[in-house]
């Protein structure tokens, strides 16, 4: 996590966070002794050679996500054989459940829509941004080749892409940061050509309500669809897409539906096989370079050889309890985590077994999620609309609600200790907020179901004193905390925490609400507490990579044959987070270098 020298971190501290201090310890370990840290059941690197060979490539991609199935396309376009091996029964990991976001500095599709973005303007903002945790030339190499990624994607799979208009990089107030935005999502895409293998398409996190068509930048508007007439009109265009797109016969995707499925469609296009159901047992080793994978295929080890060079875009490791135990603060676990549930760290335990350095694994693409019955609800618009904020175990408010989700649960592990407790932490809304809000999928005035309430992810009290009671916290100090909340947003200016005082603060919130769109004063019976604990879109640390995407070891020198992207490696965005889409442009992109570096050794 960031210290509070970080010029991106929105909380000063005290002193450097505990959170901080394990992971350098960690990653200092890993770093000086170069030893693996599980001793994994796994066949010897010299024993592999005895399998069953079950084929040989010139590149060998672990993983069918963003990053893998770029990778694959990108070596098939240059004229390598290539295979991608997927531990799950369907492909897509976590990119096919996400909203697909995709942050890209200087892309066409930006350039064309009149986004006034510079490669100047982009590097200056993703060094304040990142800082110096990550080298120089690894920020430069994603800024330089981020846009041809794309056009590259653009040109040999059925993926258009659209600007994600107001959605604000999320520290828009430093240099070359822009209030506009330069994330970009994936245009509507008929499933129909995939043909059977839509059928294996990793479903979305969030199902799309039957009979509409939405795109994540519409959801700000569907919140408010019960009190926004643009609200309204864009509810009604999901509706009217999805009715245009039953009459054509179309199977509809968007989102990281849209993304996976395109992607898939350009590796079918370009002869590229993907294997489902084979995970990564360990990474084959000759003379100190990687030279292929050893994976279970129809429930039977076997060899898979390498001629130039094994990609390895298998995921975070966010579904491993005992590695988030190992590496991350307490309280950590499985249970709040949205990404793929297969993503239990195989390609980075078998890069460390390999002499791989480790880098940046205490953190993660963390978020506030309510911890609700079958899976957390990452949660994004609910905490920053009016009408609502964040308390502590104390009754206290501790942090900016509408602050990029990442800041707020680096916030809560900071801030947590055993006398001052941030974990869980409760929002707090009341029935105007419900009578007005769409909440998860739960329309305005609609009540929530009674296993929420069961689950204890949710309570309800007439009075702010019962719901006190109801959570655990000294109502009198929740009635001042209310109190001093409701004074400052009759005011429309947050002198406590400065919510509102970034343009990104003010995405997920209600225009209709004067004087600041992210204030408004709780007064209506019943009121709600949604507990609140430290989700995450996936973890961020993993192999240590160069600007080529090449492995190293723990002196710096390079593993030969062995490249790494996404969130199987340590994040170019550091401890921080530049925009929507920091998790999946990077990963893509780095797949893209890992495929054309390896095509351009002799």
């Amino acid at each position: 996590m960031s210290t509070h020298a970080d010029p991106v971190r929105r909380t000063s501290l005290s002193a450097p966070s505990r959170r901080r201090v394990l992971g350098a310890a960690g990653a200092g370990l890993a770093l000086t002794t170069g030893l693996p840290q599980f001793a994994d059941a796994a066949p010897a690197a010299d024993a592999a050679a005895d399998l069953p060979l079950l084929g040989t490539y010139d590149v060998v991609v672990i993983g069918s996500g963003a990053a893998g199935m770029t990778a694959a396309l990108t070596a098939a376009k240059r004229g390598l054989s290539c295979v991608v091996v997927e531990k799950a029964a369907t492909f897509g990991g976590s990119a096919a459940r996400s909203g697909a976001g995709i942050w890209i500095p200087n892309n066409s599709v930006i350039l064309a829509a009149g986004v006034p973005d510079t490669p100047a303007k982009a590097a200056a903002y993703l060094a304040a941004v990142v800082g110096d945790d990550v080298p120089a030339d690894r920020q430069k190499a994603f800024l330089d080749h981020g846009p041809a990624m794309l056009s590259f994607v653009m040109a040999h799979s059925p993926l258009r892409f659209r600007w994600m208009e107001g959605y604000s990089d999320y520290y828009p107030e430093l240099s070359g940061g822009l209030p506009n935005g330069r994330s970009i999502e994936p245009d509507q895409l008929d499933g129909n050509i995939l043909g059977a293998e839509l059928a294996r398409l990793n479903p979305s996190y969030m199902t799309v309500p039957a009979g509409m068509v939405v795109f994540s930048a519409d959801y700000k508007w569907l919140v408010l669809s019960a009190v926004s007439a643009k609200g309204l009109a864009v509810a009604t265009e999901c509706l009217a897409r999805g009715t245009r797109a039953a009459l054509l016969g179309q199977k509809p995707l968007t989102m990281g539906q849209s993304l996976a499925a395109g992607l898939r469609a350009g590796l079918l296009a370009a002869g590229v096989p993907v294997w489902l159901n084979t995970p990564l047992t360990d990474l084959h080793r000759e003379n100190g370079a990687v030279t292929g994978a050893v994976v279970t295929k129809d429930g039977a080890p076997g060899l898979l050889r390498a001629r130039r060079g094994v990609i390895v875009g298998s995921g975070g490791f966010e579904h491993n309890a005992a590695m988030r135990e190992r590496y991350q603060e307490k309280p950590i676990g499985t249970q709040w985590t949205v990404g793929a549930k297969e993503n239990t760290g195989d390609g980075i335990r078998a890069g460390e077994r390999a002499g791989a350095a480790l880098g940046l694994m205490d953190d993660a693409w963390w978020g506030p999620a309510i911890p609700l019955p079958g899976q957390p609800y990452f949660c994004l618009a609910e905490r920053t609309l009016p009408g609502g904020l964040v308390v502590n175990a104390a009754g206290a408010r501790f942090v900016n609600e509408a602050a990029p989700y990442s800041d707020v649960v680096h916030t809560m592990y900071d801030r947590d200790t055993p006398t001052a407790p941030h974990i869980p932490a409760w929002l707090i809304v009341d029935q105007n907020y419900r009578n007005r809000y769409l909440f998860k999928d739960v329309a305005p005035t609609f009540v929530f179901p009674d296993s929420w309430y069961d689950s204890g992810a949710v309570h309800k009290a007439w009075t702010l004193d019962g719901l006190a009671a109801s959570i655990g916290v000294p109502s009198a100090a929740l009635r001042t905390t209310v109190d001093r909340f409701n004074s400052l947003a009759r005011k429309g200016e947050d002198t406590d925490f400065g919510r509102g005082d970034s343009a990104y603060d003010h995405y997920y919130t209600d225009p209709s609400v004067r004087p600041n769109s992210c204030l408004a004063p709780l007064w209506a019976a019943p009121y709600y507490a949604f507990r609140l604990v430290p989700g995450d879109l996936g973890t961020k640390g993993g192999l240590l990579t160069d600007a080529r995407a090449r492995v190293l070891r723990p002196d710096g020198s390079v593993i030969p044959g062995l490249y790494a992207a996404g969130n199987a490696s340590a994040a170019v965005m550091g401890r921080s987070y530049a925009g929507a889409g920091s998790t999946i442009g990077p990963a893509m992109t780095f797949g893209y270098i890992a495929a054309r570096d390896i095509a351009a050794r002799t």
